[in-house]
Protein backbone atom coordinates (compact mmCIF):
# COMPACT_ATOMS: atom_id res chain seq x y z
CA UNK A 1 0.00 0.00 0.00
CA UNK A 2 1.33 3.33 -1.01
CA UNK A 3 2.06 5.79 1.47
CA UNK A 4 -0.38 8.51 1.94
CA UNK A 5 0.71 11.89 0.56
CA UNK A 6 1.58 15.01 2.59
CA UNK A 7 -0.71 18.08 2.33
CA UNK A 8 2.26 19.80 0.64
CA UNK A 9 2.59 16.64 -2.08
CA UNK A 10 -0.74 17.29 -2.96
CA UNK A 11 -1.40 21.15 -3.07
CA UNK A 12 2.23 20.70 -5.79
CA UNK A 13 0.55 17.73 -7.53
CA UNK A 14 -2.75 20.01 -8.32
CA UNK A 15 -0.42 22.69 -9.51
CA UNK A 16 1.21 21.10 -12.09
CA UNK A 17 -2.03 19.42 -13.15
CA UNK A 18 -3.59 22.40 -13.41
CA UNK A 19 -0.80 24.24 -15.25
CA UNK A 20 -1.02 21.45 -17.76
CA UNK A 21 -4.65 21.49 -18.51
CA UNK A 22 -4.36 25.37 -18.93
CA UNK A 23 -1.41 25.41 -21.04
CA UNK A 24 -3.32 22.41 -23.18
CA UNK A 25 -6.38 24.81 -23.45
CA UNK A 26 -4.87 27.58 -24.35
CA UNK A 27 -2.84 25.75 -27.18
CA UNK A 28 -6.18 24.40 -28.66
CA UNK A 29 -7.68 28.15 -28.80
CA UNK A 30 -4.19 29.25 -30.16
CA UNK A 31 -4.54 26.23 -32.84
CA UNK A 32 -7.78 26.56 -33.89
CA UNK A 33 -8.13 22.65 -33.05
CA UNK A 34 -11.65 21.99 -31.97
CA UNK A 35 -12.93 22.84 -28.39
CA UNK A 36 -14.43 19.30 -27.35
CA UNK A 37 -11.88 18.54 -25.99
CA UNK A 38 -12.23 21.90 -23.42
CA UNK A 39 -14.85 20.24 -21.25
CA UNK A 40 -12.93 17.21 -20.34
CA UNK A 41 -10.45 19.39 -19.01
CA UNK A 42 -12.41 21.65 -17.20
CA UNK A 43 -14.07 18.64 -15.39
CA UNK A 44 -10.24 17.56 -14.69
CA UNK A 45 -9.54 20.83 -13.29
CA UNK A 46 -12.64 20.96 -11.25
CA UNK A 47 -11.43 17.10 -9.98
CA UNK A 48 -8.22 19.04 -8.75
CA UNK A 49 -9.87 21.76 -6.86
CA UNK A 50 -11.58 18.71 -5.03
CA UNK A 51 -9.31 16.88 -4.31
CA UNK A 52 -6.93 20.05 -2.96
CA UNK A 53 -9.98 21.33 -1.02
CA UNK A 54 -10.38 17.48 0.93
CA UNK A 55 -6.48 17.54 1.50
CA UNK A 56 -7.26 21.00 2.83
CA UNK A 57 -9.77 19.71 5.53
CA UNK A 58 -7.90 16.77 6.39
CA UNK A 59 -4.90 18.75 7.57
CA UNK A 60 -7.18 21.27 9.33
CA UNK A 61 -8.97 18.15 11.23
CA UNK A 62 -5.75 16.90 12.23
CA UNK A 63 -4.50 19.94 13.49
CA UNK A 64 -7.19 20.67 15.59
CA UNK A 65 -6.97 17.20 17.23
CA UNK A 66 -3.26 18.00 18.15
CA UNK A 67 -4.31 21.60 19.21
CA UNK A 68 -7.46 19.97 21.36
CA UNK A 69 -4.68 17.95 23.02
CA UNK A 70 -2.16 20.29 24.14
CA UNK A 71 -4.82 22.48 25.31
CA UNK A 72 -6.46 19.60 27.71
CA UNK A 73 -2.68 18.76 28.56
CA UNK A 74 -1.61 22.39 29.50
CA UNK A 75 -5.50 22.41 31.68
CA UNK A 76 -4.97 19.58 33.49
CA UNK A 77 -1.27 20.86 34.33
CA UNK A 78 -2.28 24.16 34.91
CA UNK A 79 -5.18 22.58 37.46
CA UNK A 80 -2.40 20.43 39.35
CA UNK A 81 -0.04 23.30 40.09
CA UNK A 82 -2.93 25.55 41.75
CA UNK A 83 -3.96 22.85 43.83
CA UNK A 84 -0.77 20.86 44.79
CA UNK A 85 0.32 23.56 46.76
CA UNK A 86 -2.81 24.61 48.58
CA UNK A 87 -2.97 22.44 51.26
CA UNK A 88 0.43 22.68 52.12
CA UNK A 89 0.74 26.61 52.44
CA UNK A 90 -2.75 27.32 53.39
CA UNK A 91 -0.75 27.37 57.49
CA UNK A 92 0.96 30.21 56.39
CA UNK A 93 -1.73 32.79 56.00
CA UNK A 94 -2.04 31.79 59.76
CA UNK A 95 0.94 32.33 60.80
CA UNK A 96 1.34 35.68 58.97
CA UNK A 97 2.55 38.50 61.36
CA UNK A 98 1.77 41.73 59.96
CA UNK A 99 4.46 45.17 59.97
CA UNK A 100 2.35 47.19 61.80
CA UNK A 101 5.31 48.35 63.98
CA UNK A 102 6.64 50.11 60.73
CA UNK A 103 3.56 51.86 59.91
CA UNK A 104 3.94 55.66 60.84
CA UNK A 105 1.42 55.99 63.77
CA UNK A 106 1.89 58.09 66.66
CA UNK A 107 5.05 56.52 68.93
CA UNK A 108 3.44 54.81 72.14
CA UNK A 109 5.35 57.32 74.39
CA UNK A 110 3.48 60.03 72.96
CA UNK A 111 0.13 58.05 73.09
CA UNK A 112 0.67 57.71 76.76
CA UNK A 113 1.42 61.22 77.51
CA UNK A 114 -1.08 62.51 74.66
CA UNK A 115 -3.98 60.60 74.39
CA UNK A 116 -7.27 61.00 76.60
CA UNK A 117 -8.68 58.88 79.33
CA UNK A 118 -11.01 57.76 77.55
CA UNK A 119 -9.32 56.65 74.69
CA UNK A 120 -6.73 54.71 76.98
CA UNK A 121 -9.14 53.12 79.12
CA UNK A 122 -10.73 51.08 76.34
CA UNK A 123 -10.73 47.57 76.07
CA UNK A 124 -10.70 46.52 72.46
CA UNK A 125 -8.43 43.15 72.49
CA UNK A 126 -7.40 40.23 74.75
CA UNK A 127 -4.20 40.74 73.25
CA UNK A 128 -2.15 43.40 75.07
CA UNK A 129 -0.08 44.30 71.94
CA UNK A 130 -3.15 44.28 69.45
CA UNK A 131 -5.28 46.63 72.38
CA UNK A 132 -2.81 49.26 72.28
CA UNK A 133 -2.40 49.24 68.31
CA UNK A 134 -6.03 49.80 67.98
CA UNK A 135 -5.83 52.54 71.12
CA UNK A 136 -3.15 54.15 69.14
CA UNK A 137 -5.67 54.08 65.80
CA UNK A 138 -8.32 55.13 67.69
CA UNK A 139 -5.91 58.12 68.67
CA UNK A 140 -4.96 59.02 65.53
CA UNK A 141 -8.78 58.93 64.08
CA UNK A 142 -9.53 61.74 67.11
CA UNK A 143 -6.22 63.59 66.04
CA UNK A 144 -7.83 63.17 62.14
CA UNK A 145 -11.23 64.42 63.25
CA UNK A 146 -9.88 67.52 65.33
CA UNK A 147 -7.70 68.52 62.20
CA UNK A 148 -10.73 68.31 59.86
CA UNK A 149 -12.89 70.44 62.38
CA UNK A 150 -9.78 73.40 62.61
CA UNK A 151 -10.02 73.16 58.56
CA UNK A 152 -13.81 73.85 58.20
CA UNK A 153 -13.30 76.38 61.15
CA UNK A 154 -10.36 78.07 58.81
CA UNK A 155 -12.58 77.81 55.65
CA UNK A 156 -14.48 80.67 56.33
CA UNK A 157 -11.72 83.28 57.39
CA UNK A 158 -10.33 82.21 53.95
CA UNK A 159 -13.31 82.58 51.96
CA UNK A 160 -13.34 86.50 53.83
CA UNK A 161 -9.84 87.22 52.52
CA UNK A 162 -9.96 85.82 49.18
CA UNK A 163 -12.84 87.94 48.85
CA UNK A 164 -11.81 90.95 50.18
CA UNK A 165 -8.61 90.56 48.03
CA UNK A 166 -10.32 90.36 45.16
CA UNK A 167 -12.38 93.56 46.19
CA UNK A 168 -8.90 95.31 46.73
CA UNK A 169 -8.09 94.07 43.15
CA UNK A 170 -10.86 95.19 41.62
CA UNK A 171 -10.64 98.64 42.79
CA UNK A 172 -6.51 98.60 41.84
CA UNK A 173 -7.72 97.88 38.08
CA UNK A 174 -10.22 100.89 38.62
CA UNK A 175 -6.93 103.02 40.08
CA UNK A 176 -5.74 104.39 37.13
CA UNK A 177 -8.88 105.65 35.74
CA UNK A 178 -9.43 107.28 39.25
CA UNK A 179 -6.22 108.84 39.34
CA UNK A 180 -6.31 110.30 35.57
CA UNK A 181 -9.10 111.82 36.47
CA UNK A 182 -7.76 113.25 39.66
CA UNK A 183 -4.71 114.59 37.56
CA UNK A 184 -7.01 116.34 35.30
CA UNK A 185 -9.21 117.68 37.66
CA UNK A 186 -6.03 118.93 39.55
CA UNK A 187 -4.85 121.12 36.81
CA UNK A 188 -6.37 124.56 37.62
CA UNK A 189 -4.70 123.92 41.03
CA UNK A 190 -1.54 123.17 39.61
CA UNK A 191 -1.43 125.87 37.14
CA UNK A 192 -2.68 128.51 40.41
CA UNK A 193 -0.02 127.54 42.43
CA UNK A 194 2.49 127.57 39.71
CA UNK A 195 3.45 124.01 40.04
CA UNK A 196 5.61 122.02 37.49
CA UNK A 197 3.05 119.74 35.39
CA UNK A 198 4.11 115.69 34.66
CA UNK A 199 4.85 116.25 31.11
CA UNK A 200 7.42 119.02 31.92
CA UNK A 201 8.65 116.52 35.11
CA UNK A 202 8.83 113.72 32.46
CA UNK A 203 11.05 115.90 30.33
CA UNK A 204 13.08 117.20 32.76
CA UNK A 205 14.20 113.24 34.20
CA UNK A 206 14.32 112.42 30.21
CA UNK A 207 16.65 115.11 30.26
CA UNK A 208 19.41 113.39 32.55
CA UNK A 209 20.14 111.25 30.04
CA UNK A 210 20.70 113.69 27.31
CA UNK A 211 24.18 114.57 26.01
CA UNK A 212 26.06 117.41 27.69
CA UNK A 213 25.53 119.42 24.62
CA UNK A 214 21.89 119.21 24.18
CA UNK A 215 21.10 118.67 27.73
CA UNK A 216 23.01 122.28 27.62
CA UNK A 217 20.51 123.53 24.41
CA UNK A 218 17.43 122.45 26.55
CA UNK A 219 18.56 124.40 29.97
CA UNK A 220 18.91 127.43 28.09
CA UNK A 221 15.87 126.96 26.42
CA UNK A 222 13.94 126.20 29.64
CA UNK A 223 15.82 129.19 31.52
CA UNK A 224 14.26 131.55 28.70
CA UNK A 225 11.05 130.11 28.93
CA UNK A 226 10.77 130.56 32.30
CA UNK A 227 12.73 133.61 33.27
CA UNK A 228 11.05 136.00 30.21
CA UNK A 229 7.97 133.15 29.49
CA UNK A 230 9.07 132.77 26.05
CA UNK A 231 6.49 131.69 23.32
CA UNK A 232 8.21 128.12 22.83
CA UNK A 233 8.02 124.53 23.92
CA UNK A 234 10.39 122.29 24.32
CA UNK A 235 9.87 118.41 24.30
CA UNK A 236 13.11 115.51 24.59
CA UNK A 237 12.28 112.66 22.46
CA UNK A 238 13.53 109.17 21.31
CA UNK A 239 13.98 106.15 22.75
CA UNK A 240 14.55 105.61 26.47
CA UNK A 241 15.97 102.40 26.36
CA UNK A 242 18.61 103.31 24.14
CA UNK A 243 19.67 105.91 25.85
CA UNK A 244 19.63 104.22 29.04
CA UNK A 245 22.13 102.02 27.97
CA UNK A 246 23.82 104.56 26.37
CA UNK A 247 23.94 106.33 30.06
CA UNK A 248 25.93 103.33 31.67
CA UNK A 249 28.12 102.48 29.00
CA UNK A 250 29.64 106.25 29.47
CA UNK A 251 29.22 105.79 33.15
CA UNK A 252 32.91 106.34 35.00
CA UNK A 253 34.26 103.29 36.45
CA UNK A 254 35.12 103.13 40.10
CA UNK A 255 37.52 100.28 39.22
CA UNK A 256 41.27 100.45 38.85
CA UNK A 257 42.49 101.24 35.42
CA UNK A 258 42.56 97.82 34.04
CA UNK A 259 38.82 97.98 34.81
CA UNK A 260 38.88 100.82 32.84
CA UNK A 261 40.11 100.07 29.88
CA UNK A 262 37.97 97.30 29.77
CA UNK A 263 34.77 99.19 30.48
CA UNK A 264 35.81 101.67 27.52
CA UNK A 265 35.90 99.10 24.89
CA UNK A 266 32.31 98.67 24.34
CA UNK A 267 31.85 102.18 24.02
CA UNK A 268 34.16 102.41 20.76
CA UNK A 269 32.65 99.25 19.94
CA UNK A 270 28.96 100.70 19.53
CA UNK A 271 30.64 104.29 18.23
CA UNK A 272 32.26 102.62 15.12
CA UNK A 273 29.42 99.99 14.47
CA UNK A 274 26.55 103.57 14.52
CA UNK A 275 29.64 105.09 11.85
CA UNK A 276 30.04 108.42 11.41
CA UNK A 277 26.79 110.05 11.29
CA UNK A 278 25.28 107.92 14.33
CA UNK A 279 23.18 110.43 16.26
CA UNK A 280 22.19 109.92 20.60
CA UNK A 281 18.66 108.18 20.94
CA UNK A 282 17.62 111.09 22.67
CA UNK A 283 17.00 114.38 20.53
CA UNK A 284 14.80 117.64 21.32
CA UNK A 285 11.98 119.40 19.66
CA UNK A 286 11.56 123.13 19.81
CA UNK A 287 8.02 124.74 18.60
CA UNK A 288 8.52 128.21 17.93
CA UNK A 289 5.25 130.12 18.33
CA UNK A 290 3.86 133.78 17.11
CA UNK A 291 4.94 136.10 19.58
CA UNK A 292 2.89 138.81 18.29
CA UNK A 293 -0.61 137.02 18.40
CA UNK A 294 -2.77 137.13 21.34
CA UNK A 295 -3.10 133.18 21.42
CA UNK A 296 0.53 132.41 20.80
CA UNK A 297 -0.01 128.65 21.21
CA UNK A 298 -2.72 128.80 18.47
CA UNK A 299 0.04 130.07 16.28
CA UNK A 300 2.97 127.77 15.44
CA UNK A 301 5.76 128.94 13.34
CA UNK A 302 8.33 126.49 12.89
CA UNK A 303 9.48 123.27 14.60
CA UNK A 304 13.15 122.73 14.96
CA UNK A 305 15.10 119.45 16.30
CA UNK A 306 18.11 119.42 17.81
CA UNK A 307 20.50 115.98 17.48
CA UNK A 308 23.80 114.93 18.73
CA UNK A 309 26.27 112.90 16.76
CA UNK A 310 28.41 111.01 18.69
CA UNK A 311 31.38 110.36 16.10
CA UNK A 312 31.80 113.75 15.02
CA UNK A 313 30.92 115.80 18.83
CA UNK A 314 28.17 117.83 16.54
CA UNK A 315 25.01 119.62 17.37
CA UNK A 316 22.77 119.53 14.32
CA UNK A 317 19.39 120.97 13.30
CA UNK A 318 16.68 120.75 11.42
CA UNK A 319 12.99 121.71 10.60
CA UNK A 320 10.44 118.91 11.57
CA UNK A 321 8.32 118.21 8.60
CA UNK A 322 9.71 120.32 6.38
CA UNK A 323 9.72 119.60 2.57
CA UNK A 324 12.56 121.94 1.72
CA UNK A 325 16.25 120.83 1.54
CA UNK A 326 18.72 121.96 4.18
CA UNK A 327 20.06 124.72 1.39
CA UNK A 328 16.62 126.02 1.18
CA UNK A 329 15.24 126.55 4.42
CA UNK A 330 15.09 129.57 7.09
CA UNK A 331 17.98 127.80 9.05
CA UNK A 332 20.86 128.54 6.07
CA UNK A 333 20.15 132.34 6.58
CA UNK A 334 19.96 132.59 9.94
CA UNK A 335 23.35 134.03 10.67
CA UNK A 336 26.39 135.38 7.85
CA UNK A 337 28.56 132.55 6.49
CA UNK A 338 26.86 130.16 8.46
CA UNK A 339 24.89 127.55 5.93
CA UNK A 340 25.56 124.68 7.95
CA UNK A 341 27.13 122.99 4.44
CA UNK A 342 30.36 121.66 6.14
CA UNK A 343 31.54 121.03 9.40
CA UNK A 344 32.51 123.86 11.46
CA UNK A 345 35.73 122.80 12.85
CA UNK A 346 38.85 121.63 11.35
CA UNK A 347 38.59 118.63 13.49
CA UNK A 348 35.58 117.48 11.73
CA UNK A 349 36.54 118.10 8.38
CA UNK A 350 40.10 116.16 9.22
CA UNK A 351 37.44 112.88 10.37
CA UNK A 352 35.20 113.41 7.27
CA UNK A 353 38.38 112.95 4.60
CA UNK A 354 39.26 115.40 2.07
CA UNK A 355 36.19 116.59 0.52
CA UNK A 356 35.22 117.76 3.79
CA UNK A 357 31.25 116.80 2.68
CA UNK A 358 28.92 116.23 4.85
CA UNK A 359 26.16 113.69 4.02
CA UNK A 360 23.95 115.37 2.09
CA UNK A 361 20.71 112.60 2.88
CA UNK A 362 20.90 114.05 6.78
CA UNK A 363 17.87 116.97 6.71
CA UNK A 364 19.68 118.56 9.96
CA UNK A 365 22.86 120.67 9.94
CA UNK A 366 25.64 121.72 11.59
CA UNK A 367 25.22 125.36 12.42
CA UNK A 368 27.62 127.10 13.80
CA UNK A 369 25.44 128.91 16.40
CA UNK A 370 24.15 125.94 17.23
CA UNK A 371 27.42 124.67 18.46
CA UNK A 372 27.85 128.01 20.45
CA UNK A 373 24.61 127.07 22.08
CA UNK A 374 25.37 123.67 23.09
CA UNK A 375 28.60 124.85 24.06
CA UNK A 376 31.07 123.43 21.79
CA UNK A 377 33.83 126.30 21.11
CA UNK A 378 36.96 125.52 19.33
CA UNK A 379 39.59 127.78 17.85
CA UNK A 380 38.77 129.59 14.57
CA UNK A 381 41.09 128.20 11.61
CA UNK A 382 42.41 131.96 10.82
CA UNK A 383 42.73 134.59 13.49
CA UNK A 384 40.35 137.55 13.24
CA UNK A 385 43.35 139.78 13.44
CA UNK A 386 44.47 137.99 10.15
CA UNK A 387 41.54 138.71 8.31
CA UNK A 388 41.14 142.32 9.60
CA UNK A 389 37.61 141.90 10.47
CA UNK A 390 35.97 143.82 13.13
CA UNK A 391 34.04 141.87 15.05
CA UNK A 392 32.36 144.45 16.80
CA UNK A 393 30.89 146.56 13.42
CA UNK A 394 30.54 143.68 11.30
CA UNK A 395 27.38 142.16 10.17
CA UNK A 396 27.98 138.94 11.34
CA UNK A 397 26.40 138.35 15.09
CA UNK A 398 29.27 138.12 17.45
CA UNK A 399 30.09 135.19 20.04
CA UNK A 400 27.73 136.95 22.57
CA UNK A 401 25.11 136.78 20.29
CA UNK A 402 25.45 133.23 19.28
CA UNK A 403 25.68 132.41 22.94
CA UNK A 404 22.32 134.45 23.53
CA UNK A 405 18.96 132.33 22.78
CA UNK A 406 17.11 135.28 22.52
CA UNK A 407 18.79 136.78 19.19
CA UNK A 408 18.93 132.89 17.99
CA UNK A 409 14.44 132.95 18.31
CA UNK A 410 14.40 136.85 17.45
CA UNK A 411 15.89 135.59 13.46
CA UNK A 412 13.89 132.62 13.65
CA UNK A 413 10.87 134.19 14.05
CA UNK A 414 12.21 136.73 11.28
CA UNK A 415 13.50 134.82 8.75
CA UNK A 416 10.05 132.56 9.04
CA UNK A 417 7.69 135.30 8.79
CA UNK A 418 10.02 136.91 5.26
CA UNK A 419 9.66 133.54 3.87
CA UNK A 420 5.88 133.50 4.34
CA UNK A 421 5.99 137.28 3.31
CA UNK A 422 8.30 135.86 -0.50
CA UNK A 423 5.04 133.06 -0.80
CA UNK A 424 2.48 135.70 -0.39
Amino acid sequence: MAPEKSPLELLRESKSSIEEIVARMLSIKKQGDPKSENRELLTQIFLNFINLRESCDSDGRRESEKRDGVSNGFAASQSHVREEPLPQSHHIFREFKSKYPNIDLISEQDFFRDAPEAIKSQMLSNHSSHDLMLKRLNFELHQRKQVCKLRAELEQPKKCLLEANAERNKFLSTLPLHLKSLKKASLPVQNQLSLPSPKKLKYHDLAELLPPPLYLVYSKFMAQKEAFEENIDIEVSGNLKDAQIYARQQAPESSDDDGKTHRKRPKKESSDEAGLYGVHPLKLVLHVYDDETPDPKSHKLVMLKFEYLLKLNLVCVGIEESQDGPEKNILCNLFPDDAGLEPPYQSTKLILGDDHAFDESITSRPYKWAQHLAGIEVLPEVSPFVTGKDTQNSDTASLSDHYNVQTVLRRIRTQKKKAKLILM
